[in-house]
């Protein structure tokens, strides 16, 4: 069975818009290895993500990323899953073994290693905007890189004030969210103003320090106003924890050597490109 393709893909609603096969795909093709992973569409209902679950693991699939609306979804029906994924209340890996699933959550590691690639001192003070998965995901990785105080801002302060209680984290109104930047080394935006199609987000950066860093974790558009405001800082754009979050993945499932690198980001930049011109 030698010849027989390891099979992988990315499921979601929609999902045609990752870049998640470009990378595998380039790192599968750099491994000379023997295998495919491709966007699996399923409609945003549990039921409907659990039959084709089903159908994927018949199949022969090693196993998938996972992303919106199912991240919570794939937590549910795995059989087990790691403690990242069970303190993020999602996941977005889900590897399918002999005799059950098991769920993951690489978001975290690909945040934290997103961050280490710009700074091996993060500082003591971030700053969250948005109160949704995502952010559970980075206030996860920000706890592994050491960061002491972490503050969450959120339109609605009742979810800011959820996850502050559950993860210690100090929580300030919305229209302060400019003020509590005086200190901060990092910030890092969760939310979706800013993103292609929504509201810019309207925040003033003076306060930061100039080496503090700021992340925006989406990458439509790639540049964001937040970014494009930043520019007398450290910035991380969305590629970077997108290519960092699928290093595990790609490991686990074809077993073979996940490098991100500036050849990798070209790729997608590329990838990017194209898709705008047509």
């Amino acid at each position: 069975m030698k010849n027989v393709p390891i099979l992988a893909g990315v499921a979601g609603w929609p999902v045609t818009y990752s870049l998640s096969p470009v990378i595998h795909s380039t790192w599968a093709h750099r491994a000379n290895i023997n295998g495919y992973y491709i966007p699996i569409a399923i409609e945003p209902t549990e039921d409907d993500f659990r039959a084709v679950i089903a159908g994927l693991r018949k199949v022969g699939f090693a196993g998938i990323n996972v992303t919106k609306p199912h991240k919570e979804n794939a937590l549910r029906i795995a059989d087990d899953a790691s403690g990242t994924a069970k303190s993020a209340g999602a996941a977005n890996m889900l590897t399918f073994r002999e005799d059950h699933i098991y769920a993951d959550n690489s978001d975290v590691v690909g945040f934290a290693n997103a961050v280490k690639d710009h700074t091996d001192q993060p500082g003591d003070h971030g700053v969250i905007l948005g109160a949704g998965g995502a952010a559970r995901g980075v206030i996860l990785a920000l706890k592994e890189l050491g960061i002491q105080k972490i503050t969450i801002t959120n339109r609605t302060r009742e979810k800011a004030e959820a996850l502050a209680a559950e993860f210690g984290l100090a929580v300030v109104d919305w229209d302060k969210r400019s003020e509590v930047l005086d200190g901060a080394d990092l910030l890092v935006n969760t939310t979706s103003l800013g993103m292609t199609g929504q509201p810019p987000l309207e925040i003033d950066l003076s306060p930061l320090k100039s080496k503090s860093v700021i992340a925006d974790i989406v990458y439509s558009p790639l540049e964001t106003p937040l970014l494009r405001a930043a520019k007398n800082h450290h910035t991380i754009d969305g590629l970077a924890m997108l290519m960092h979050q699928a290093v595990p993945g790609f490991e686990q499932w074809f077993r073979g050597n996940a490098k991100v690198d500036e050849d990798l980001k070209n790729i997608l930049l590329k990838e990017i490109k194209r898709r705008e011109t047509t």
